[in-house]
């Protein structure tokens, strides 16, 4: 069974987002990386010697970093929330 069902990303995009379909909003994006990048964090703990697991974690940190500064740059409020909201600190 997949980790991240089609119902947990409406919820995603529900709570985070506009509305369930919401899925392109740079809110809904972050939100999503998160809760994968949070998934991968778990995997690694037990498997250390995942390297590829290790380099898809990395490349997902990075993805979320550029959401996150295209954010802050085009609506500091927004921005403001998101962060707020998942608990992420810079």
């Amino acid at each position: 069974m997949s980790y991240l069902t089609a119902e947990k990303k409406q919820e995603l995009f529900g709570q985070y987002g506009s509305s369930n379909t919401d899925t392109g909003s740079p809110e809904s994006q972050i939100a999503l990386f998160t809760y994968r990048i949070n998934h991968l964090t778990e995997h690694l703990k037990r498997n250390r010697h995942d390297y590829g697991t290790q380099r898809a974690l990395l490349r997902l940190v990075g993805k979320r970093r550029k959401s996150l500064d295209y954010l802050k740059k085009v609506d500091i409020e927004r921005y403001r929330a998101i962060v707020k909201a998942l608990n992420l600190r810079k």
